[in-house]
């Protein structure tokens, strides 16, 4: 990777909302820590066994939840007290600090002359617009948490001010941090690691594949009731809350294989038909990874993937979330002879030396 040579004398600080595990926003993060080397990290908790030598090897300072017992099971029930426990954490002085947030890390209390840079990954998703995706459909629970919801959307939009440029991780973002901050944001897509994802050989083993969280949101249970009518061989990579549910869910065509490495997932991109994307994400780094061993993507043509995968001639859009426009699009993916050259050139513009020029070119603007 090449790094910008005044990033070796930058003064700066890194913030992030949490280190938990390594997912989309970590290895960001990954990245960032590896170009600045003596960047101390400000987060809400950090749970060592679960991150990387990259990022643990740095000064990490973290909140006052890392002293709660079994913290990491439930810090996600703290949410309401997130800007008051960030307001008390107090970063040394520096030329700039660089947030990568979704929550709360662009909150991080700065002195005046200190610049702020927030790659942002989206204005906090379940106060402003995702709320029956994050916390169900149940009107008591609606009620109690509306009022702490309002005031959650009151300081993401107040620290927006804090902020001296905005970078977002797609244009669907972007149009996000317009619509509730009122602030103009550049866009510089996450890195993909388009070196470690790379195709094998050609053909396939017969079957589908999912790589996800498993939580709501990410709508693997479409996949599933899709995959139950058709009955072909799917594939379902991840953890998350909603996995009993929908492994009980699901026929006996469909394999649940839990957490995988980094190199069994890019295998199992390799050796699949089709990578299967049923939700909406800001961008989407799984299709991306797919495409960039050479494999068609079957999406939800809604948010960021819109921006990743060229409808027919990486993969395949449906636009309304049934079981059968999904069906559909899986068989017209399945008609395409597809060049798998092609659609791991178009995942090459999402690689990390672009996201690091990207970057570089926002902090110089600041």
């Amino acid at each position: 990777m090449n790094y910008p040579e005044e990033w070796k004398t930058l003064n700066i600080a890194l913030s992030h909302d949490w280190l938990t595990g390594m997912r989309g926003g970590e290895r960001v993060l990954e990245l960032l820590c590896e170009g600045f080397p003596n960047a101390p990290v400000f987060t809400l908790i950090h749970d060592e066994s679960r991150i990387s030598e990259a990022i643990n090897r740095h000064h990490i300072t973290t909140s006052a939840l890392q002293n709660v017992p079994g913290i990491f099971k439930v810090y996600r029930y703290f949410l309401p007290f997130y800007p008051w426990i960030i307001k008390r954490m107090r970063p040394p002085e520096t030329d700039l600090v660089l947030s990568t947030s979704h929550c709360i890390a662009k909150g991080l209390p700065l002195d005046h002359d200190t610049k702020h840079v927030c790659y942002c990954f989206t204005p906090m998703r379940y106060a402003w617009s995702f709320y029956d995706e994050y916390f169900g459909r149940n009107p008591v629970k609606k009620a109690l948490l509306s009022p702490i919801l309002r005031q959650l959307r009151y300081w993401d939009r107040q620290t927006s001010d804090r902020v001296d440029r905005f970078v977002a991780i797609s244009n669907h973002v972007r149009g996000r941090i317009e619509e509730y901050y009122g602030r103009e944001a550049d866009v510089v897509y996450p890195p993909v690691d388009t070196e470690r994802c790379t195709p094998g050989e050609p053909g396939n083993d017969g079957y589908d594949l999912i790589v996800s969280a498993l939580v709501p949101y990410k709508r693997v249970d479409l996949a599933i009731s899709a995959y139950n009518l058709s009955g072909f061989p799917l594939k379902v990579v991840g953890t998350g809350t909603e996995y009993a549910a929908l492994k009980a869910q699901a026929n006996s065509n469909i394999e649940f294989t839990g957490w995988q490495t980094d190199k069994s997932i890019v295998e199992l991109y390799r050796r699949c038909r089709f990578l299967i994307f049923p939700g909406e994400e800001d961008f989407g780094i799984v299709p991306v990874e797919a495409m960039a061993c050479g494999k068609p993507v079957v999406a939800y043509g809604s948010g960021g993937v819109c921006e990743s995968v060229v409808n027919g001639e990486t993969g395949i859009f449906f636009n309304k979330q049934t079981e059968q426009d999904l069906l559909e699009a899986v068989e017209k993916c399945s008609s395409v002879k597809w060049d798998p050259a092609l659609i791991r050139r178009n995942a090459e513009r999402f690689s990390s030396q672009h996201f690091i020029n990207g970057i570089a070119a926002s902090i110089r603007a600041v």
